[in-house]
C-alpha cells in the first residue's frame, strides 16, 4: 500500500473533510496547504497526483494521535523519516487507544483471523527474534475493519481510489 492509499483510507474511515485533514497536520506542527492535501488524495492516474512521503504521513498520524488522545506532556515525539506498515499500525493502535483484543476484533470484522501471538509479533522491535513484518493485507484489512466498525452504514466495499 502506498502512503497516499493509506491517507485516503484513513480519511474515508473517519469521514474527514479537507479542513480536518489540514488541522490534523497542524496538531503535529506541520503546515500543509489544501492543494497539497488535495494532490495527495487524488487517484494515482490523475495528472495532479503527488506522492505523500513517509515524513508527511508520519506527521498526519501523529496529529491523529494528538486529536484522539490529547497532547502529551513534554516535547513532541520525533517524526519518523521512514515508515513501514508496522509503525503505521502501531500509530493507529495508539490513536484509537485499542487493546490487543480491540485490534483482533477489528481485524475479525474484515475477515482476517490472526492470533494474539501473531498480532503481538507485529509490534515487537525489528531485531527481536519474534518480530513479524506487517504485510499490506493485514494493514488493509485493519483499515477495512475499522471502517466497518466506525461507519457501519457505509457501503460494504471501499470506494475506488
Amino acid at each position: 500500500m502506498t502512503n497516499n492509499d493509506i491517507l485516503r483510507r484513513i480519511r474515508y474511515v473517519f469521514d474527514f473533510g479537507d479542513d480536518k485533514m489540514i488541522a490534523l497536520f497542524a496538531l503535529a506542527d506541520k503546515e500543509v496547504t489544501r492543494a497539497e492535501v488535495s494532490d495527495w488524495l487524488k487517484r494515482d492516474d490523475d495528472p495532479a497526483y503527488r506522492n505523500c512521503g513517509d515524513k508527511s504521513l508520519a506527521y498526519f498520524l501523529n496529529g491523529l494521535i494528538v486529536d484522539k488522545r490529547g497532547r502529551r506532556e513534554g516535547p513532541p515525539p520525533p517524526v519518523e523519516s521512514r515508515l513501514n506498515n508496522n509503525l503505521i499500525l502501531k500509530k493507529l493502535k495508539i490513536a484509537m487507544a485499542f487493546s490487543s483484543d480491540d485490534m483482533l476484533d477489528v481485524l475479525r470484522l474484515a475477515g482476517n483471523e490472526i492470533s494474539e501471538h501473531e498480532l503481538s509479533a507485529l509490534f515487537r522491535k525489528p531485531g527481536h527474534k519474534h518480530h513479524r513484518k506487517c504485510m499490506d493485507q493485514v494493514l488493509r484489512n485493519f483499515l477495512t475493519g475499522l471502517r466497518m466498525q466506525l461507519r457501519p452504514q457505509a457501503p460494504k466495499h471501499e470506494p475506488s481510489y
